[in-house]
């Protein structure tokens, strides 16, 4: 049965004259699940906003969508809150009540579902998301994770036909993410409900797709299924594989026939079959060179005996934290959410002070520093939410006003903002709002500010959020022109695959403290979760294999091997 046809549907954002979406055909079949993709501002939000008219943006709008055969146009509010259930990127922005059952039955109430009703759908739902150990808590003392899961919950308490879902794990570690996603597979599985989700993370989610849609300058370019659309990308020579599944391009980088293996499992067939009774190990000793460099003079941070609470009397976030990032690394933090990674951000940049030990960035305490001698000479930081860092009505007005104040000439100006702009592909959208862009864009529209700064410290908290696989690399280029200029990179991140890939250090936060370090590639193969799917894959073989390219350059090498 139909649930969703959209006719010839294009869409356009006031006062712009290109289309986000531009003459889209779709037809959504009940308990399908289908993964749409495609580079940041390509359309998905736009085009998954489309579906519920309460979250239409404002713009022009062209063509139909039905819902359950009628136009969507005609469906009630009652209706399309009960019947079309949707997750936002951001879980703080959906949750409205205070205590988490409170949350739960919230929808329900405002439905007017009758007292004994609510409470039966309540009971049910936190059995399934398994959630009775924090049924009574606030929700202010949930991590991301949970507060995404609760979310979830509170809307599948209404029964909807269609569930719809913007990137619902780009704020969770990978832990959090799959476990997410696995209560979503059984949604789909076990309920019979549509789901419709748009990811950058396409590891956990192909293999439980039905359809894979991939969108390009609002159009649709592929829609098959999962291994299909991967075939598809690869002939084309696609920037869009880049975001495929590691197994995946493993295979198409050996030059692989027939279908490509899609998860871990399928990759570990697929290379044993490669490689067959080839000797086990590729023997290679791990240079220290891809992880490691002679330690500075000094270093840019230094963190000694650090501890902070955000309240007097309230629990430490920071627990006796001791590290130091020497001048020109590259270092990359990691851990589950809540663990105190963004908390010490913050103690870097001087906006908290801790309450014991001591925190220096070029031996100084940057709690003590002027804001201007701090920000101008030393620091630049990319927060969680770059949507902070926008006061202006435009990009381009953005953009300047971090330059006000410095008494460069108008033409110096225009010359630093256009390499900017240029890097980070800003120049459509200038004369947007920085809040009518997609997470991606504004992503980079934050970063190209912070850049401005030409700042010696970077500190970036989760930088790669919203960012597609097309746009990673592109960072990663920048961020090591950067570190080799000498600027020191902390950067704090649940994109496993972008440090293993581009870090030099990489750390792991628990529990308020840093547990490890190591260089990147010693850090992630010494790990049973917290590794790559590359590493996962092919670990049987070559344990210190990391990367997509590690695990390309030794099949190669191993066949090469073989045949002589």
């Amino acid at each position: 049965m139909e649930v969703y046809r959209i006719e010839n549907v294009s869409f356009a954002f006031p006062g712009q004259k290109r289309k986000a979406l531009s003459h889209i055909d779709l037809t959504i079949q009940s308990g399908e699940f289908i993964t749409l993709c495609g580079k940041s501002g390509c359309g998905k939000s736009t085009l998954l906003r489309q579906l519920k008219t309460v979250l239409r943006p404002h713009g022009e709008r062209e063509g139909i969508v039905y819902f359950g055969g009628r136009h969507l146009d005609e469906a009630d509010q009652r209706t399309q809150a009960s019947k079309i259930g949707f997750v936002l990127q951001n879980p703080d922005n959906q949750i409205v009540t205070d205590k988490v059952w409170h949350e739960l039955a919230f929808g329900l109430e405002s439905l007017g579902v009758d007292p004994s009703s609510i409470r039966l759908r309540v009971a049910e739902m936190a059995s399934f998301f398994g959630i009775q150990a924090w049924y009574h808590r606030s929700v202010s003392e949930l991590s991301g994770g949970q507060k995404q899961l609760l979310n979830l919950a509170s809307i599948m308490a209404m029964n909807p036909s269609v569930l719809i879902l913007d990137e619902p794990t780009s704020q969770l570690d990978p832990i959090a993410a799959a476990d997410f996603l696995e209560t979503v597979k059984r949604i789909n599985r076990d309920l019979g409900t549509t789901v419709v989700i748009t990811e950058h993370r396409l590891e956990e989610l192909l293999s439980i797709s039905d359809r894979l849609i991939v969108m390009e300058e609002g159009r649709i370019i592929a829609d098959e299924t999962p291994v299909k659309a991967g075939e598809m990308l690869h002939a084309m020579n696609h920037a869009m594989f880049k975001a495929m599944p590691s197994p995946m391009q493993i295979a198409a980088g050996m030059g692989g026939e027939g279908a490509f293996p899609v998860t871990v499992k399928e990759g570990r067939q697929w290379l044993d079959a490669l490689l067959g009774d080839n000797p086990r190990e590729y023997h290679e000793e791990l240079k220290e060179a891809d992880g490691k460099k002679e330690p500075a003079a000094r270093p840019a941070i230094a963190f000694k005996d650090v501890w902070f609470k955000y309240e007097k009397h309230g629990p430490d976030v920071i627990k006796d934290l001791s590290f130091e990032v020497q001048e020109g690394q590259f270092y990359c933090i990691v851990g589950g959410n809540g663990t105190g990674k963004t908390t010490t951000l913050s103690l870097i940049s001087g906006m908290h002070k801790p309450y014991r030990g001591k925190v220096h960035i070029s031996g100084k305490n940057p709690a003590k520093m002027p804001s201007r001698e701090l920000f101008n000479q030393y620091l630049g930081v990319l927060p969680q939410n770059p949507q902070t860092l926008f006061v202006k009505k435009t990009v381009e007005e953005d953009l300047y006003e971090m330059l006000s104040g410095t008494g460069m000439t108008n033409e110096e100006k225009a010359e630093k903002v256009g390499v900017v702009v240029d890097f980070a592909e800003l120049a459509p959208l200038l004369a947007m709002h920085p809040y009518d862009l997609s997470g991606g864009e504004q992503q980079r529209a934050a970063l190209a500010k912070v850049l401005l700064l030409e700042p010696k410290i970077l500190l970036l908290d989760e930088p790669t959020k919203g960012l597609d696989g097309f746009f990673k690399e592109k960072l990663a280029g920048l961020l090591k022109k950067l570190n080799a200029a000498g600027v020191t990179i902390v950067m704090v991140s649940h994109d496993i695959e972008f440090c293993a890939k581009h870090g030099e250090i990489c750390a792991m936060f628990f529990d308020g403290s840093m547990i490890t370090s190591d260089s990147a590639k010693a850090f992630f193969a010494g790990n049973s979760f917290y590794t790559t799917a590359a590493n996962r894959m092919a670990r049987h073989r070559w344990s210190e294999a990391v990367t997509i390219e590690d695990v390309i350059e030794r099949c190669k090498a191993t066949s090469l091997q073989a045949s002589v």
